[in-house]
């Protein structure tokens, strides 16, 4: 059975500081209504054909979660991953504002680097070699 589109949803502190953190990293734009703030909501983007991106406002995101706590900004459960161009993504997350957590380097699994978005969430970008 397929599961599609799949929806990753993450905590965030402001709209409009991660719309324009995606837009400028990614590349993405974001779908749906605008909000009374001008952003969509919900705030999301289609990765791809099966992958959805979604960011709540963390007041919000608590609903979803009950009692469970959400991880606090710089403490990090999972990693998002992409594959790209590894220099070209991270000097765009630099540009942007995103700490960099993980330098591009030649790994043994293929050539990475890591940032942060505005909220801590990791995001790691990855090829199979180094660019020439």
């Amino acid at each position: 059975m397929a599961y599609e589109p799949v929806v990753v949803s993450l905590p965030i502190a402001d709209r409009r500081t991660s719309l324009e953190f995606y837009r400028e990293v990614l590349g993405v734009e974001a779908f749906g209504a605008p909000a009374d703030d001008g952003v969509p909501e919900p705030l999301q983007f289609a990765l791809n054909a099966g992958l959805h991106l979604m960011l709540v406002p963390r007041g919000g995101f608590g609903w979803v979660i009950g009692d469970r706590t959400a991880a606090a900004p710089g403490h990090s459960e999972c990693v998002l991953s992409v594959t790209g161009d590894v220099d070209a993504l991270i000097a765009r997350a630099r540009a942007a504002g995103g700490v960099i957590v993980g330098e591009p380097e030649q790994q043994p699994w293929g050539y990475t680097g890591t940032f942060a978005d505005p909220d801590g969430h990791l995001w790691m970008v990855a090829a199979e070699t180094v660019p020439s």
